[in-house]
This record gives structure tokens, sequence and C-alpha cells, in this order.
């Protein structure tokens, strides 16, 4: 096991969305462990104030405020489901609408059908590796195309898998 590998999170369900996100992942929960200068370029290239990026994950009480509007996590609690893909309308217009909007969510429907076929503990375990540096173990997001900690490209099997579209979507947003 590489040594940043040791600190990534054991398989807990606060940090699985409901719509098949994987919180250790996210742009703002690693900017809410890292170094104060880290999280300050995380927060600039948001355009945030470095003080709001907190989160503890989906299903805690402790989340990034747009992620405090979650109707995904809304919606599967009223139904006393743990996923979208537990439910008799998946996938409904609210979640094609969110999946289609930004490329960390490219593989959604994969997710959630490993989560029903597998469970969310083995997805979630497979999801780590996904973002994991193949050098140094670091989680890394999906819009990190090269390793956040030691700079290998590309950074992780989503970034092999999606870093083309990834920078597009990056580079239009930017211009």
């Amino acid at each position: 096991m590489k040594p940043s590998q040791q600190k990534s999170p054991k398989a807990d369900k606060s940090l699985a969305g409901a719509c098949g996100l994987f919180c250790p992942s996210c742009l703002i929960y690693i900017g809410a462990r890292e170094t104060p200068e880290h999280r300050a370029r995380i927060a600039a290239g948001l355009g945030v104030p470095a003080e709001t990026l907190v989160c503890d994950g989906c299903r805690s009480a402790n989340r990034y405020v747009y992620c405090n509007s979650c109707k995904m996590i809304a919606c599967v609690a009223k139904k006393g489901i743990d996923f979208c893909g537990q439910c008799a309308e998946y996938p409904c217009e609210e979640l094609k609408r969110f999946q289609a909007e930004a490329p960390h969510r490219l593989e959604l429907w994969e997710w959630q059908d490993r989560i029903r076929d597998a469970g969310w503990e083995t997805w979630f375990e497979e999801t780590r590796e996904l973002f994991s540096c193949p050098e140094c173990g670091a989680m890394n997001s999906a819009y990190n195309i090269s390793c956040r900690k030691c700079g290998k490209a590309p950074g992780s099997g989503y970034a092999k898998r999606h870093g083309k579209v990834v920078e597009e979507f990056v580079a239009k947003r930017k211009g």
C-alpha cells in the first residue's frame, strides 16, 4: 500500500452520494482537508472564499453550501432508500440533468449499477482506487488530470478515462 492510501478513508456511507458521487474525490472535500495554502489554491480556482471549503460528505450534517440543497439526498431519505439506483423512477429527470452538467459525473450510471450489483462497500473501494494516483496513492478529483501531490499524469484512472472531456469542460468555463 502506498503511503497516501493509508490516509484514504475507509468505506463510509456518509462519503457516498445518493447520486453515486464519491465524496473523497470532490474538490471541496479534498480542499477541506488540505494545508491552508492548497485550500486557498482550490478556493481561488473555484472562485469562492477558502473558509467555505468545508464538507464532511454528502450524508453528513456538515456539507458544502451547494450540497445543502441536494435534491437527491432529500429524495432518497423521503423514499427510505440509500441510492438513486434503488428507486423505481431511476433515472429520474433530476438525476439526468445533474449528471449532464459536469464531467465529474460522467460515470454515475455505471456507479449506480455497481452499487446495486456489488454493494456500496465494494463500489467505494473500487472508486477509491479509480481516483487514487497510481504513483503515490494520493486521492485526486476528476479535475486533477495530473496528480495534485506528485504531478504524475494521468493522476488517476478517472483522469486516464476522461481527461480530454474534463480539460475541454474547464477550458470552456475559463473562456
